[in-house]
């Protein structure tokens, strides 16, 4: 399937067949497209939990209903929940470290003297900032785009779909003080209406 075609058939499938299984082949490659995407700093904060409902407890699965979609997380057969390590921060002025040191960052004989002595010490002081929403919630949205249309292309759908209550989907599967739940994303395969685009694109 050509790229325009996986992107002009994505859409949100929020009806599923919850008997119908998805094939964990294909939910590894939602999770490499994921990986492949662009990540501020190389540092891949963008990471997710694949939570197969046979094997879930009761207590994770009452976590994750919302109001409004309810019904779909709990008929699906698997779950991603996408979230944000924020340590992964920590670390970032170690990756442009990396990325200088390989040739894919910087050029010149320069590049290590600037790397050291300006961009070190701007990240050193900047991790804690950096870990608040915005960039690395920028390259999770990225990650799961990915994903998203890599399971088109596979003859998936899927739905995205917040919480009103993360902290207790964090609490029921263990999730660390680091770890911030962003969205719940379910794969499946079936019908959706979608609005047409002169709908969505108008003139006057």
């Amino acid at each position: 399937m050509e790229l325009q075609e996986v992107i002009g058939n994505r859409r949100s499938f929020r009806y599923l067949d919850p008997d119908r299984p998805v094939e964990i082949e294909k939910i590894q490659k939602m999770l490499e497209a994921a990986r492949l995407a662009s990540h501020f700093g190389n540092v891949n904060a963008a990471r997710a939990l694949v939570v197969h409902r046979s094997s879930a407890t009761q207590e994770q699965l009452e976590s994750l209903p919302s109001p409004v979609g309810g019904f779909q997380i709990q008929q699906s057969p698997v779950i991603i929940l996408w979230y944000v390590e924020t340590r992964a921060m920590d670390v970032t002025y170690e990756r442009l470290r990396e990325l200088v040191r390989v040739g894919a960052l910087g050029y010149g004989e320069g590049r290590y003297e600037e790397l050291e002595q300006t961009l070190v010490p701007i990240f050193k002081k900047s991790a804690d900032a950096l870990k608040g929403p915005g960039m690395v919630d920028m390259d999770l949205g990225q990650a799961v785009a990915q994903a998203t249309l890599v399971a088109i292309e596979q003859g998936l759908g899927t739905c995205c779909q917040g919480s009103a209550n993360w902290k207790r989907v964090e609490k029921a599967f263990g999730f660390p003080e680091s770890c911030r739940i962003v969205v719940v994303q379910t794969p499946e395969r079936l019908y959706s209406a979608r609005r047409h685009v002169d709908v969505l694109i108008g003139g006057c």
